[in-house]
């Protein structure tokens, strides 16, 4: 298949606004963190002007954890959502309309305060928590549908960038000097409405996915058009016929429903892939490492935390953008290995740091190394391509099914990681960071004989692979080599 597509300004443009959907998730996982002692004010001053005595600090403990985990249960629910909603409306309706969840939750966080209701604030959450699940699904889906082959490895990295930017703007917003203050904060956790109201209004000018068009809908005139626009050329013959081969081979089939991705030997083995995928992006402990970066630094003896946790995130953007140019060249594969077999290094070398930090004074310098280096090995391989290699891994048919259920399981070990890792800090100590070592290991040998290189393969032939072949590994099917 000829690989050579050029980027077009309608691509970019689609794939861009696409991707503020991903900001959207990022901006609102990391925005919550710098203000916690202000809005923990917040709770008390309200419950107490209630009840007329103060609260306890359980109570208060309670409501805030209530608060961190409502976001992601939300997540579980609008991951696992993403089918009912790509199938009837398709792919760019479908992030039109969810930004009414983005309005809806940023006005009853912002509003909150002054209606004096913790209640508000928490059920704002738990919405924005839902419209961001449903922008994991959608975003990925969408920005793979329209790219060329050539290029769907670097566009779904664009993804992946919207979160880590997203992330970074919180942290730099939520600085005291700009809007983490006692006043300030409603608008803070606000301000998610305005990337909403940009999105909406480019939406407008983005087209639908062709895929959806020709194989959902059979509107292949319309296909064509597209198609036109976003590959800059009049001949997009060798697309439409990929399409239609993919639209004969569907309309064969019966639906797909969820528990199908688990009977059928065709599909079993790509959901366990994608998975596990999933579950190697949120067990690594990249979210233990953000959620409690600054208490990790306070440890080892910074002074000033919440700039090293800046630090942090300035890091995950630029490697971000470097994975972005060597998802193309190096494979999905490749990066995935180098990532995890990274992290699993930088683990080791963080639990020695914090481990000796009393001893030896100098070390805890290597423990901020080990972080910068643990967060940039996460943004070369298990950050962004467990995203989109869940779409590559499917056709049309199955598609929306899989990447609800890879989703939700995303969603659901963030939550559990989040819950459950204060706990093992409280129980590990300074080695808490081995358990997620072992995790790492694990998932570096299950990539290493499972997950199949999708670089330069169409739709049609990664799906293939798997067809009547549930018991086998596409590791062993040539899939790894360079197109």
């Amino acid at each position: 298949m000829d690989t050579k597509k050029k980027l077009t300004a309608p691509l970019i443009y689609a794939v861009s606004i696409a991707a503020i959907g991903s900001l959207q998730f990022g901006y609102n996982t990391g925005v919550i963190n710098a203000p916690e002692k202000i809005i923990r004010g917040f709770f008390n001053r309200t419950l107490s002007e209630r009840s007329g005595s103060a609260a306890s600090q359980e109570l208060l403990t309670s409501l805030w954890s209530l608060s961190v985990a409502i976001f992601s249960v939300g997540g579980m629910i609008g991951s696992f959502s993403v089918s009912l909603f790509v199938n009837r409306f398709g792919r760019r309706n479908s992030m039109l309309l969810v930004n009414v969840l983005a309005f809806a939750g940023g006005l009853l966080m912002a509003f909150s305060k002054a209606a004096g209701s913790v209640e508000m604030f928490i059920i704002g959450r738990f919405v924005i928590g839902t419209f961001c699940g449903l922008c994991t699904g959608f975003v990925p889906m969408y920005i793979s549908e329209v790219s060329p082959t050539s290029l769907r490895g670097a566009f779904g990295t664009l993804n992946q960038l919207g979160i880590v930017v997203g992330i970074l703007v919180a942290q730099i917003f939520g600085l005291e000097a700009i809007m983490g203050t006692e006043g300030l904060w409603p608008m803070l956790l606000g301000f998610t409405i305005l990337p909403a109201i940009i999105q909406c209004i480019g939406l407008l000018f983005c087209p639908e996915s062709p895929r959806f068009l020709l194989i959902n809908k059979m509107e292949e005139e319309k296909a064509q058009a597209v198609l036109q626009k976003l590959r800059g050329d009049r001949d997009v013959s060798q697309d439409i016929e990929e399409m239609k081969e993919e639209s004969a081979k569907m309309s064969q089939e019966k639906k797909v429903t969820v528990p199908e991705l688990f009977r059928s030997p065709n599909y079993r083995q790509a959901i366990i892939i994608a998975i596990m995928l999933q579950l190697s992006q949120q067990l690594s402990g990249i979210n233990a490492v953000f959620y409690y970066s600054t208490g990790i630094f306070e440890r080892a003896g910074i002074t000033q935390p919440v700039y090293a946790t800046i630090g942090a995130g300035v890091v995950n953007t630029v490697f971000t953008v470097v994975s972005l140019f060597l998802v193309e060249r190096a494979g999905r594969r490749t990066l995935h290995l180098a990532g995890l077999g990274g992290m699993a290094v930088c683990a080791a070398v963080m639990t020695v740091a914090l481990a000796l930090k009393d001893v030896v004074d100098w070390i805890r310098y290597i423990s901020i190394v080990a972080t910068f280096g643990f967060v940039a090995l996460f943004e070369i391989g298990p950050g962004p391509i467990p995203w989109f290699i869940v779409a590559e891994l499917f056709s049309q048919g199955p598609r929306p099914a899989a990447v609800a259920v890879a989703g939700c399981s995303n969603w659901t070990s963030n939550f559990l990681v989040g819950m459950l890792f204060p706990y093992a800090e409280k129980l590990c100590g300074s080695y808490v960071f081995l358990i997620f070592l072992v995790f790492l290991v694990i998932f570096f040998v299950f990539t290493f004989f499972k997950v199949p290189e999708t670089k330069g393969r169409t739709f049609e032939e990664i799906s293939r692979v798997f067809e009547g072949r549930g018991t086998g590994s596409p590791q062993k099917m040539e899939m790894n080599k360079a197109a």
